[in-house]
């Protein structure tokens, strides 16, 4: 698998590996397809975070290795998530809502109190990850987001908005310049994404009405 960390070209000076590239394209695709609330944006997600827990593992980053065997599980939840409420909507398809002011307390809770413990795991074993703190806030971000998008809050796109904030310039600082490219691509399909979303939730109201927790 050492392959996976080899260099597939050079691009502005910046050296991309092929692990970066094929990982971060099929999580490009996942969002696209979360966009689209298509459920296979769960099997993207899954095999995005597949390949990139191989390159990591190979690379001896165990930390940002370990993020991606969460991002695995989180994926499988939501594919089951979606597939069991899949029939919400009017149109066959997944519906989308606003969180209640509970939820969203819930996931801003769940976020800082997740970043403080895995900020300070990274902290105390400086093995599991290049730069603490930020790569705390981009980890539990991404399963503050992935947890809102299996439950289809329109929040789940504000909160990769957040994660886009600070994983491009990490990426960049840290030699996954591929990653950087494609957080900034994050960027725009993620307002495209939150714009649908939003005028869609007004029309699935209705149909959330005694649909399954």
């Amino acid at each position: 698998m050492n392959w996976l960390n080899s260099e597939a070209f050079t691009l502005f000076d910046q050296h991309i590996k092929w692990s970066d590239m094929i990982g971060n394209v099929v999580g490009l695709i996942a969002l696209a397809l979360g966009w689209r609330r298509s459920i296979w944006t769960w099997p993207a997600q899954f095999v995005s975070g597949l390949i990139l827990f191989a390159a990591f593992a190979t690379a001896h980053l165990s930390g940002s290795a370990g993020k991606q065997i969460v991002v695995m599980l989180v994926a499988a939840w939501g594919f089951w998530q979606w597939n069991r409420g899949r029939q919400q909507a009017q149109d066959g398809s997944i519906a989308v809502r606003f969180a209640t002011w509970r939820e969203r307390a819930a996931l801003l809770g769940g976020a800082v109190l997740g970043t403080l413990a895995v900020g300070g795991l990274f902290t105390a074993y400086p093995s599991l990850s290049w730069d603490p703190w930020p790569d705390a806030y981009i980890f539990v971000g991404t399963i503050v987001a992935m947890y809102a998008q299996a439950r289809g809050m329109v929040e789940f796109w504000f909160a990769w908005l957040l994660v886009d904030l600070v994983g491009v310039p990490l990426n960049f600082a840290n030699g996954f310049a591929f990653s950087g490219f494609v957080y900034v691509i994050y960027g725009a399909l993620v307002l495209w994404g939150l714009r649908d979303w939003w005028l869609r939730s007004r029309d699935a109201r209705p149909a959330l009405e005694g649909a399954p927790a």
